[in-house]
């Protein structure tokens, strides 16, 4: 049986925020939402968050996350924050009886990868040990503690940088500060942690000096293990976390055109031979069709995009987009648009709350909201559905084939049947029948002769 405790109860206060550190995004999660996914491919029976500044935060986020709809998270108070091994001992009271295994996760370290965790536990039970640690070789490990071990990877001792001698400090493995311990043993020396330091803080490392067998279990890649303090390092993971991402879906068959400027969530889906070009930016829950060439310069944000659809320079939210659709440049779909097969979206063109049919073309300069068309419908340039009286959304509803000249409106509530037509600069508001020609604007009228009268007197041209 394994137990997660994972350690969220500080400020960070060199964040310089009033934000939870655990609390601040990386990507498309939080920090502490990172650690927790990254017990994928470890099997516990409990997950305990330890809170503390601002822990109702925590805990609210938490619970809304979705980590919290596959996994029952246990929330522990630490009222004050005395240090790792303060946190630590508040578990006593909740785990009482418990004698299985506990990992110990820190809330600001959101780049380990779920087999570095199964490697630590499996390495933790198979040799049977009170203690494991993570550690890892940094290329310049001054002001780390260096962890020092025989052949066999038993610990020896950990050394504080200030204390180690020239020839200590060339070893350059660190504490990671990522831990297994077997509950009980641990639970048994807990209560013997002093704070007899310069911090005034009890210290989980302390808790090793007492445990006997204590190994250690190096990472692969040093950059899992880095911890967050600041928005610099906030920065520098989202770096990693992004050529992790990019360096995946290049492997799978995904052209990214200049993979610098171009940023994509963890939980972006991308088929083959989807074309991705710079500036161009996948969040969310946003799935690309093979074959689809996104940008450059669009945002594609919660929203399935099908096969062979092209996104110039255009924003799309929380909508749908069929196959073989042509959108932009500078358009945006926004709040559950769906577009049929074949849609050609221009230019300037502002879709809200619209579902639009197969085959139907929205070329520019042109807002629909609320709205539904049927199939192969052509909106001309500048058509506008009139969608809000003032108090409330009406729907447009637009049948197969009819066309809209430029610049109509059409004030909803409104019904345009099959095979309509609509005069350019009209505007409609009262229902049309199927097969009609629609004139709805003011008889032009001529005056010859005309001239604007000017309300001053003429000036005389003579000196």
């Amino acid at each position: 049986m394994v137990a997660v405790a994972v350690l969220a109860a500080g400020r960070g206060t060199r964040m310089k925020s009033d934000l939870p550190k655990v609390l601040h995004r990386l990507g498309g999660k939080s920090l502490v939402e990172w650690v927790l996914s990254s017990l994928s491919a470890v099997t516990t029976v409990r997950q305990l968050v330890i809170v503390g500044y601002r822990g109702e935060l925590v805990t609210q986020s938490l619970t809304a996350s979705e980590h919290a709809a596959t996994s029952a998270l246990e929330f522990v108070a630490q009222t004050e924050q005395l240090g790792t091994g303060h946190a630590v001992q508040q578990l006593l009271p909740h785990l009482e009886g418990f004698e299985g295994d506990l990992l110990v996760l820190n809330g600001d370290v959101p780049l380990l990868r779920p087999q570095t965790l199964k490697h630590l536990l499996d390495t933790h039970q198979q040799h049977r040990n009170a203690a494991t640690i993570l550690t890892a070789h940094l290329p310049n490990p001054k002001g780390y503690g260096r962890v020092f071990c025989n052949g066999q990877n038993v610990l020896q001792q950990i050394v504080e940088d200030r204390d180690c001698t020239p020839a200590q400090k060339q070893n350059r493995r660190i504490n990671a500060g990522i831990y297994c311990f077997r509950w009980p043993d641990l639970a048994a020396v807990l209560p013997k942690l002093t704070a007899n330091n310069d911090q005034n803080e009890y210290y989980l490392t302390d808790a090793v000096n007492y445990l006997d067998p204590v190994m250690v279990v190096d990472v692969e890649d040093y950059q899992e293990i880095l911890g967050i303090n600041d928005r610099k390092q906030l920065a520098a993971a989202y770096d990693i976390l992004q050529a992790r991402i990019k360096d995946n879906w290049m492997a799978a068959g995904v052209t990214l055109i200049d993979p610098a400027s171009i940023t994509i969530d963890d939980t972006v889906v991308l088929e083959p031979d989807v074309v991705i070009e710079p500036q161009t930016h996948l969040r969310g829950k946003t799935v690309i069709g093979a074959g689809s060439r996104i940008g450059p310069g669009s945002l594609i944000e919660n929203s399935q995009i099908g096969q062979q659809v092209t996104a110039l320079y255009s924003v799309i939210t929380d909508s749908t987009v069929a196959a073989n659709t042509r959108i932009g440049p500078y358009a945006h779909l926004r709040g559950q648009v769906e577009t049929g097969a074949g849609c050609r979206i221009g230019n300037f063109v502002e879709l809200k709350n619209t579902k639009l049919g197969d085959r139907t073309n929205v070329a520019h300069l042109s807002y629909l909201g609320d709205t539904t068309t049927g199939n192969q419908v052509n909106v001309g340039a500048g058509t506008i559905t009139a969608n809000y009286d003032g108090v409330k959304k009406h729907r447009t509803r637009i049948g197969d084939r009819s066309k809209t000249g430029s610049n109509s409106v059409l004030v909803a509530p409104i019904t345009i049947g099959d095979d309509v037509n609509i005069a350019a600069g009209s505007t409609v508001t009262e229902d049309v029948p199927n097969d009609c020609l629609v004139i709805a604007r003011a008889r032009q009228v001529l005056k010859p002769g005309w001239r604007l009268q000017s309300s001053k007197p003429a000036q005389s041209s003579e000196g």
